[in-house]
């Protein structure tokens, strides 16, 4: 977490700062694991004073920050942060507050628990190599053959491979679990061996399940720690239909227990009853 659902939420939390001017760029004192800023804050002032957010958009799981001279602040948040306009959930892990002005807030903020979320600065001759090069197709707009294309030939399981963003860029093991149950897929099914009608079915249920989470304003789970641009905890958790499950009956063949295994050193939710690693379940309907 967050993930691509979160991280939209984000990005369209912020968006109502288009047009404001950055006034000042401050690094708040924090006594925690210190996150990775480029350039150094003074430098990074400098060059934000008095430019104006032209654009917010997203790449995969990032926020990109686009302003009048087209530089673009690169936010990653990773695993504990958060982009928000409203109070952060505490004044102790807040790493960066950008002071504006001319629009409907007076600070855009970088809050980040655990220290792990990423700031750049770029240049636009920079996001290629820096952004662009390391991220694949985002999951939003893969087509099938796109997707069979950069994962068909892995001897990888289907789930650890949804999870390379230089493949496939915006899918976390929330979703990519999530998707896989909706698919019908086995989450330990090797690309290689995978069908043409299971990559349609796979591409479908990303669609279906990212598009969903979007709509609810990703998932808070149980640390609380994500929360929207108004610090407001989303609602896709409520709908998970394996996630975080174990052991409790399958809602839609009504006959497996979800199991929970790992993969990769990440935990995997699924029904080995109708999810399969060839075949279709009767009980799959991506409809």
């Amino acid at each position: 977490m967050p993930e691509l659902p979160e991280v939209e939420t984000m990005r369209r939390g912020v968006a109502p700062v288009i047009g404001s001017q950055i006034e000042k760029a401050e690094r708040p004192p924090c006594k925690c694991r210190p996150i990775l800023m480029q350039p150094r804050i003074d430098a990074f002032d400098r060059r934000v004073q008095g430019k104006t957010i032209a654009e917010i958009g997203r790449r995969g799981k990032r926020v990109m920050i686009t302003l009048d001279d087209a530089q673009v602040i690169v936010i990653e948040p990773r695993m504990t942060g958060l982009v928000l306009l409203a109070d952060p959930p505490g004044e102790q892990h807040l790493r960066l507050r950008l002071h504006l002005s001319g629009g409907p807030s007076e600070q855009l903020l970088f809050w980040d628990r655990r220290g792990l979320g990423t700031v750049r600065l770029l240049r636009p001759s920079e996001i290629k190599t820096v952004v662009d090069d390391k991220l694949g197709i985002d999951a939003l707009q893969i087509s099938v053959q796109q997707l069979r294309d950069a994962l068909g030939q892995s001897r990888r399981e289907i789930k650890v491979a949804l999870l390379d963003q230089s493949a496939v860029a915006g899918i976390g093991n929330l979703y990519a679990a999530e998707i896989l149950f909706v698919a019908g897929v086995d989450p330990r099914a090797r690309c290689d061996k995978l069908t043409g009608p299971q990559w349609i079915r796979i591409q479908s249920a990303i669609g279906i399940v990212l598009h969903d989470a979007i709509k609810h304003e990703g998932s808070t789970l149980s640390d609380g720690t994500y929360r929207n641009a108004l610090n407001k905890s989303g609602g896709y958790q409520n709908y998970h239909r394996v996630y975080d499950r174990a052991q409790t009956m399958c809602r839609r063949c009504r006959e497996g227990e979800i199991q929970r295994i790992v993969q990769a050193q990440r935990c995997t939710f699924f029904c080995p009853k109708c999810q399969r690693k060839s075949g279709l379940h009767e009980s799959v309907d991506l409809l």
